[in-house]
């Protein structure tokens, strides 16, 4: 039989070890990803381009060995691991930068971003909410592209990505008040058009999730023909599709005889889902179960129809 002074003195200390425990720890969706997502191979690239990634990759991280301490280098390390599909490696990264430098809202924004690749959202959830608590206050500013567009202009801030990712973790995982709120946060820091359609989009389609449509048809308002839309052209179409400017079966059409891409995904994901919406429900698993089928499975595009066909299947 235990003393009741030892027994008082274990209580305390379980109790003690479980409120260290970090938010969503004992979740079973919280252990290490799952070998399907940590082993498969990234979505294909032409050989020049990984040659290009590669290359990349070796300058980040001689650059990193040279200045060690810089959180810069080694969010470059991480984020050019990232590209090549080597995403467990990009959030070791990620982790130490987080011990070295607490207080940099970059590293949970970038890790929490690789967590949603690896279908691990409570974690992603936690990084994001860290992310937004260190900014508070704080001046937004610039996130230079990794992968740079056509005109080689960043479109996105560190504030934006934050409430951005943040609001898709939320709506992944059916939470969606919460993505409301965080798209609503988004949409503040959403100062160019392709941050506006972006943020746009994921709004409106959280909004018709939980049937407010006078809300989602207000989203609407600001979205029109001839926008100077550098890179999220998938979004700006799906928008006028929904405000009746552009034919959904004629969108559905010309995407479908296109290459599987992330933007392509965009577009196919915005359409099964009105489908979904509407009531279509068979409609929108043709369209999810077609995306699935497909290699871009970082897109979050696919993430999304993904945990919809598990949602439609329960």
């Amino acid at each position: 039989m235990i003393h009741p002074r030892k027994f008082a003195v274990l209580l305390v200390a379980l109790l003690a070890s479980a409120l260290a425990l970090p938010m969503g720890i004992g979740n079973t969706q919280d252990k290490k990803p799952a070998a399907e997502f940590v082993n498969r191979s990234a979505p294909p690239v032409s050989a020049e381009t990984r040659k290009e990634m590669e290359a990349r990759l070796d300058e980040a991280r001689r650059h990193f060995e040279a200045h060690p301490n810089d959180p810069g280098a080694r969010i470059w390390l991480g984020r050019r691991l990232a590209y090549l599909g080597r995403f467990s490696d990009a959030i070791e990264v990620y982790s130490e930068g987080i011990k070295k430098f607490p207080w940099d809202a970059r590293f949970y924004r970038h890790r929490g971003h690789r967590y949603i690749t690896l279908r691990k959202f409570d974690l992603a959830i936690n990084d994001f909410e860290k992310a937004a608590k260190l900014i508070k206050g704080k001046p937004d500013e610039a996130e230079p592209d990794g992968q740079p567009n056509v005109r080689n202009i960043p479109t996105s801030t560190l504030h934006f990505n934050i409430w951005y990712h943040l609001g898709l973790s939320y709506y992944l995982t059916g939470k969606n008040q919460q993505a409301l709120s965080s798209y609503r946060e988004c949409l503040e820091v959403s100062k160019n058009p392709d941050a506006l359609v972006a943020t746009s989009h994921w709004l409106y389609m959280t909004l018709r999730r939980m049937n407010r449509q006078p809300e989602a048809a207000k989203v609407l308002e600001p979205i029109r023909e001839g926008m100077e839309i550098i890179e999220n052209d998938g979004y700006y179409r799906l928008l006028l599709m929904y405000k009746g400017g552009v034919s959904r079966e004629g969108l559905l059409a010309e995407t479908l005889k296109q290459t599987a891409s992330a933007g392509s995904n965009s577009i196919l994901y915005g359409i099964g889902n009105w489908y979904l919406y509407n009531g279509r429900r068979d409609d929108a698993r043709k369209v999810f179960r077609q995306m699935t089928s497909g290699d871009q499975w970082t897109s979050f595009g696919y993430i999304a129809a993904e945990a919809d066909l598990k949602r439609l299947a329960e």
